[in-house]
């Protein structure tokens, strides 16, 4: 059968993908204690490699007091390059391009994984979630400008270790979206007040990141935004401001737009009488000014073609590329029938997942990996939040 996502896809800058599958940000916690690359997350990506158009690397830190759990890359000193360097090659096996995505965590940190150094965000606010989540420190105006050279810094190690492209991450409720959202921000400086300025420290970090490659860059390079559409809490960010927040995006040097969801047919979940797909929103708001990578709970060839109808420029799958690392290959060869859509604890150290991975996704993930070893029914995040957003399981 011919599928849509195996045609390639070709940026405005001239980047060409072989197919427009990507494997979308997967954590696996197995970085060593100062951020540097695992012989564990080597082996992880360089199985998923070949196959896919595109595999977006877990996320980097661009300075130490933005590290937000254990086991997470740098790129915050031109001492990582080197194994970053390794890990791209990895990456990119076959023709598969790669990005790194980078970021600071925020006040989603506590000061054990910062070393006895408390947290720090736009607002002396504490998040809702976790319950025991620490209050951060308000950054000054200095400390403001030091991040903002530091996006542009490891998006300058990114270019030397060979990668294809950084993605900011503005999602899942780290500091770039902690600028944004009014509950997180409560600045009376320029980088605070309506929901305008609350866009400054996003611009201000892309235009760092835009700099740094046409400075650097001999290649084309890519440079991407994931952002979340909304938040639970009261203030908080909710689907129009994230519509505007589109509309920005839509006009700066991105070269393409990536929505966080746990499932792309959901729909809001503070407006349940809305029952337009989030997804479907994005594209309209867009209306084709960027290119646009769907994601959440895409498992099939069937689920990846049905995003891409709604109007997506690329797909990306999370768990099902831990679960079958040769999905494409399969799709290519026409054997869907090999497809692996389920994953045995005990085969999870053959497919190179590392240990600290498959605790993890014992843990947080357990309902939505489908092991096979699961009684449960599996959970659907077609219209609550998935984990790594950011929110408690339930709502």
């Amino acid at each position: 059968m011919t599928y849509n996502f195996m045609q390639p896809y070709t940026f405005a800058n001239g980047l060409t993908l072989k197919n427009r599958v990507v494997m979308s940000p997967t954590t696996t916690m197995s970085s060593f204690y100062n951020g540097r690359v695992t012989n564990d997350e080597i082996a992880f990506y360089g199985a998923r490699s070949g196959g896919l158009g595109l595999i977006i690397g877990e996320v980097a830190n661009v300075i130490a007091s933005g590290k937000g759990f254990e086991g997470e890359l740098s790129i915050a000193d031109d001492s990582d390059i080197a194994g970053l360097s390794e890990l791209a090659h990895a990456m990119k096996r076959n023709g598969t391009k790669a990005i790194l995505q980078i970021f600071h965590a925020g006040r989603k940190s506590n000061d054990s994984i910062l070393r006895g150094e408390q947290p720090v965000s736009a607002s002396a606010i504490a998040a809702a979630y976790p319950a025991d989540s620490q209050e951060p420190r308000a950054l000054t105006a200095a400390e403001i400008d030091e991040i903002i050279v530091a996006f542009g810094a490891a998006t300058r190690r990114a270019i030397a270790a060979g990668f294809d492209g950084v993605e900011l991450h503005g999602a899942n409720t780290y500091l770039l979206q902690q600028f944004f959202s009014p509950n997180s921000n409560r600045r009376t400086d320029k980088w605070g007040g309506d929901r305008e300025a609350r866009m400054g420290f996003a611009k201000a970090v892309i235009a760092s990141a835009h700099a740094a490659i046409i400075e650097n860059a001999d290649r084309p390079f890519l440079l991407g935004y994931r952002f979340s559409p909304e938040e639970i809490e009261t203030p908080g960010i909710r689907l129009a401001d994230s519509l505007a927040f589109v509309d920005m995006l839509a006009e700066t040097t991105v070269d393409y737009v990536h929505v966080s969801m746990g499932s792309a047919h959901r729909t809001s979940l503070n407006d349940k009488m809305d029952h337009e797909p989030i997804l479907t929103k994005v594209v309209q708001q867009l209306a084709g000014r960027k290119p646009l990578i769907g994601v959440g709970s895409v498992e099939t060839p069937a689920d990846a073609d049905a995003v891409l109808a709604m109007g997506t420029d690329l797909v990306a799958m999370g768990r099902e590329m831990i679960r079958e690392p040769e999905w494409v290959e399969k799709v290519a060869a026409g054997d869907e029938a090999n497809i692996r859509y389920q994953l045995a604890p005990s085969e999870m150290s053959a497919l190179k997942i590392p240990r600290a991975m498959q605790d993890y996704l014992k843990g947080a993930f357990y309902s939505v990996m489908h092991f096979t070893d699961d009684p449960a029914t599996v959970e659907d995040y077609q219209n609550q939040a998935a984990p790594m957003e950011g929110f408690e399981k339930k709502l």
